[in-house]
Parts: structure tokens; sequence; C-alpha cells
């Protein structure tokens, strides 16, 4: 009975508001241009947020005497933190001058750090800006405890020039208490197949990527926790016997070798079979190719366990892989009763698609605390890809305007369609029309003779060219809906292309976002079709041929109609 009575209301003010825009019609009102009424009779000021509870975007930037009070370069940390909370920008020279000074302190610092306790230990961020700041928060205060990050502060997330220029800001106010360690994606080959090199154009320019290049070249590699710990963000080395050896890398590169010490401690994991029962183990081989990204090494449990006694260790710590819980032990030494292997990941919903917690470690000498979060329930949203609205709206605006062109094809009857007259002179003539300038009834139109000859040329009947155009207008409708889904978050399609072999289940693009996340249900689900996206990129060379081929497939998609999106499978 309420609910209708609720219907009967809604229909009450859709009359109310009909019968007044008919009013004002007959009355000539002059209506308020920056005033949207909706169909029930609600206003809205355009020029006004409609949800106020939504904060806006910081518009101010702060002068170089707010954002560096002392006087002494060094930022106020705080202040970038709140700025950046509320979507604010600092200019290109205030984060040049941020980068750059954080880049000449890493380069005093060893490729081996030595961090002592209490500790809290960050794995990757990957550009997750407001999660971090609430794991932060939420974690001891900076100045009081050593902090420890693992690498893989940007790429894939939306703000990794907000994560960096934070991080960098605090290293700054604690020189001695902050330390920072390089990942795999603080690279040029990674940052530039990710979303990092893309950001800096869209947010700021390249002048800012290659600073942050340089700086990334300075950060140390590895370091050791409390004489206990060997903390690094991805694993050991086959070719790595003494921790120590790591200060005899050279590091100042824009990319580690693709083999070596280098690259195995940015990108070897644990191997699949690192928690299988001990005769199995014996087995193993200490170290295999690692097959997920394509290159590097898996180590074994008795790789890592001759390691760590080796070194005096406890434990390898650990980021680099994604883990449901935020982190993950793996199996314990026989004499320390220790997890050999410690894997910690402080990225929460992993680009926006894991559904993962994120956890940081907390370590005081004594006690070994795991602190879990979820995501901040405050981030903002953002467009894939790093787009403005207009940019996303054209797909949209692209699809009505094909679905009205088809709507008009449709006004032809099929008795129509089925005659075959040849398509004459005097059929065409009048196809132009221009509006009768100063004409005493609107609407009125004068007619101008198409004499172009060529369009004779060719005897082809009304419903020959009305059935062309459909199907090439159907083809192209279909097209651009897809290239629409296409332009989603690379990671997310990449996903769904390792779901069947390298084919997309048929309606998967066609649907949208949302049958994107229905399709991805798990962490499981999400981390498997990940997989394409944990390793190693392609060469220059490489991309510019799977571009060519996708090109190639796209142009065969419109040239040749609708028949082959009618198909049961998409193959990219």
């Amino acid at each position: 009975m309420g609910l209708d009575r609720l219907k009967a209301k809604d229909s009450i003010a859709q009359v109310h508001n009909a019968l007044e825009k008919v009013e004002n019609r007959k009355n000539k009102i002059l209506r308020n241009p920056f005033v949207y009424t909706d169909e029930k009779g609600n206003r809205f000021k355009t020029t006004e947020r409609i949800v106020k509870s939504v904060e806006p975007p910081e518009r101010r930037i702060p002068s170089d005497e707010e954002l560096f009070p002392n006087g002494n370069g060094i930022p106020d940390y705080k202040l970038v933190w709140e700025h950046f909370r509320v979507q604010g920008r600092l200019t290109e020279e205030q984060l040049l001058r941020i980068i750059d000074k954080a880049s000449g302190v890493f380069a005093v610092e060893p490729s081996m750090l030595k961090v002592s306790c209490p500790a809290v230990v960050v794995g990757d961020i990957h550009g997750q800006y407001h999660d971090m700041i609430k794991m932060l928060s939420l974690c001891p205060e900076f100045g009081k405890t050593q902090y420890l990050f693992l690498g893989d502060y940007v790429d894939r997330g939306d703000c990794s020039i907000e994560v960096l220029i934070l991080l960098y800001c605090i290293k700054l106010n604690f020189p001695h208490s902050v330390w920072m360690i390089r990942g795999n994606h603080e690279t040029r080959r990674m940052t530039e197949y990710f979303t990092f090199k893309r950001e800096c154009e869209i947010k700021y320019s390249l002048r800012l990527y290659h600073a942050a290049l340089r700086s990334f070249s300075n950060l140390p590699i590895a370091a050791i926790l409390n004489d206990q710990f060997f903390c690094v963000h991805g694993g050991i080395s086959k070719h790595l016997s003494l921790v120590q050896d790591v200060n005899m890398i050279d590091r100042h590169r824009p990319d580690p070798p693709s083999s070596g010490v280098f690259c195995d401690l940015e990108w070897s994991d644990p191997s699949p079979n690192y928690d299988v029962a001990n005769e199995k183990q014996a087995k193993e081989p200490l170290f295999a190719p690692n097959t997920e990204r394509n290159c590097s090494y898996y180590y074994s449990f008795r790789a890592v366990q001759s390691f760590l006694r080796r070194n005096n260790l406890l434990s390898v710590v650990r980021g680099h892989q994604a883990q449901d819980a935020g982190y993950r032990m793996y199996q314990k030494d026989d004499k320390t009763g220790f997890p050999t292997v410690i894997t910690i990941f402080s990225a929460p919903n992993y680009c926006h698609t894991y559904r993962n917690k994120a956890a940081a470690l907390i370590y005081d000498g004594k006690t070994f605390n795991i602190k879990q979060f979820l995501p901040a329930a405050d981030a903002p949203y953002y467009l894939p890809d790093f787009m403005n609205v207009f940019e996303w709206s054209v797909p949209f605006v692209c699809e009505k305007v094909i679905d009205i062109l088809v709507c008009m094809l449709n006004v032809c009857t099929q008795k129509e369609l089925e005659t075959e007259p040849p398509l004459s002179k005097e059929a065409v003539e009048g196809v132009e029309r221009k509006t009768v300038r100063g004409s005493a009834r609107a609407g009125i139109k004068a007619i101008k003779k198409v004499t172009d000859k060529r369009i004779f040329a060719h005897k082809r009947t009304v419903s020959a060219v009305s059935s062309s155009l459909k199907t090439k207008l159907l083809a192209i409708g279909k097209t651009s809906r897809m290239l629409n889904i296409l332009r989603e978050e690379s990671e997310q399609m990449a996903d769904l292309r390792d779901a069947k072999n390298g084919r997309l289940p048929r309606g998967i693009l066609m649907n949208g976002r949302e049958e994107l996340h229905r399709y991805i249900k798990s962490f499981s689900d999400a981390k498997k079709r990940d997989l394409k996206n944990e390793g190693l990129p392609p060469s220059d060379d490489e991309i510019n041929e799977a571009k060519k081929t996708k090109s190639s497939v796209y142009r065969r998609y419109i040239e040749e109609g609708s028949s082959d999106v009618e198909a049961d499978d998409v193959i990219l």
C-alpha cells in the first residue's frame, strides 16, 4: 500500500512538472540557465556540487614559502600529505626540487642498508595514495620508529606521483629513520609499459618523468633489518653468496640487466612448490627458471635455508607478489621455527580488482606483528587511463549517434525495401537542403540540386543502398562499443584475455565494466588473469608489432561489417 502511494506521489509530481513546462511555453517565462529541473521537479544548481558531502578537489597551489617553511629545501610533509589527500597539485618546479633533493640523499646511501628496531616494513604500494596514507596513519609515528619500504611505489594505481612525492618528502624529513629500496617497477622499461610515464605526461610533463627515473637509479637495493632479516623486493639470487656482495652491484642505471644478481633481487619468487613435503623438496632444484616473470628464477626452500644459514640470518622479508590476506608466511626452518620467507603486500584491492587486504609488518626486536588494512573508503574515483570526462563520454555519444542513424534507416517499410527501382537522377535530386533565411515560417526548406554525375554511374537499388548502410552502421556501432570497453584499464582486459586461451567470452566486451567486475569474482581469479602483467614487459619491437596486429584486427572488423562481431568469440 505504501509503495503504491509513493508511485502515485511520483506520478503526480511528474504531471505537475509537465503542466508547468506547458504553462511556461505559453507564457514564455525565462528560465535560469544555471538551474536544472529533473522529471520529478527537483531543482539543482549547476554551479554547485549536488553531493556536498564529497570534498571538491583543492584548486589552490601552496607557495614555496608554505611548502619549504624552513628555507633549507626540506618540504613540509604534513602539508603535502593533506594537500594530496584532497587531490591538490604542486607546481612542476616544486616537484622537481623535491625529487632532486631526495635523489641526492639516495645517491650517498649504500646498496645494502642497515635498519634497526623498532621498525615498520611496508610492501608494494603501486600508486594507491589514499590506501597508503590510511595505512600510515594507523602505524607508529614517523621519527619514533624506523620505516622500510620495499619498492614498487608507482604504476597501475591512479596516484603514483602523489605516492612517490609524499614518500620522498617523508624521507627528506627523516633521512635516518625512513628507508626506501628499489622495486622492479622503479625502472624505465616498466614505467613506460604501465602507467607511470603516462601519468607524468597527463598531470605534468616528461621532464618530471625523467627526473623520477634518475631518482630511481639512486635507490638502494636491499636492507638488513636488526641483523636478522634480509629485506629485498623480490628475493635471493643463485649468484649471491653473501649479503655484503649486494654493495658490489652497480645500481645506478635506469634498468637492471635481464639476468644476474641485480635482476634476481628485483624479480625472483619463491617456488610454487616451496611449502611441499620434505621428500619432494629433496628432488626440487635449488633454482628453476621463473616462467611467470619471463626472467630470473624461482628459489626453493632448500636454497633459502642455505642462504640464511650461510649469512646467519633468520628470514627473507620481501614484497613483489599480491597476497589475499596482505601477507604470506612460508615454510619454517626446522632449527629456528621461524618462517624462512615472509611476503608483505601493502596495496589493498590491487588494481581495483583483486579484493585483497593490505598488510604492514611491525617489529620491535622481540614481538613480530602483522597489521592488516582494508581499502580507504574516501578514495576518489578516477576514470581509466587518466581520461577526462569529455574523452570518456565520446564513445557513448558516438554510440547514440549510430543508434539514431540506424533508426532512420529502419523508417523504410519492408514493402519499400522489396521494390527495386533504379537510383535515377530524379530520385537523388534534392538530397542536400538548406534553411531559407528570412523565411516567414521556420522550417521551410529550399532544394539545392545535386549535379555530381558520379552519383549516377552506379545503378544501385534503394534496397541495396539501405542494406549496405545498415550493415556498416551496425558493424560500426558494435565496434565502437568494443573499442570503448577496450579503452578500460589495460590490466583488466589482459585479465580477460588470459581466461580462455586468449579468447574473450561472447558478450563480455559489449556489456561494460560491471560485467568485467562480475566476471573476475575472486582474488585467485584476478591473480590468474593478471599473470601476463606480472612478467617482464615485451621489448619495444615486440610492442610495435603487437600494435600493428591489433590495428589490422580492428580494421578488419570495420571493413568486413558485423559478421565477424557476431562470431562466438572475439580473438585479440
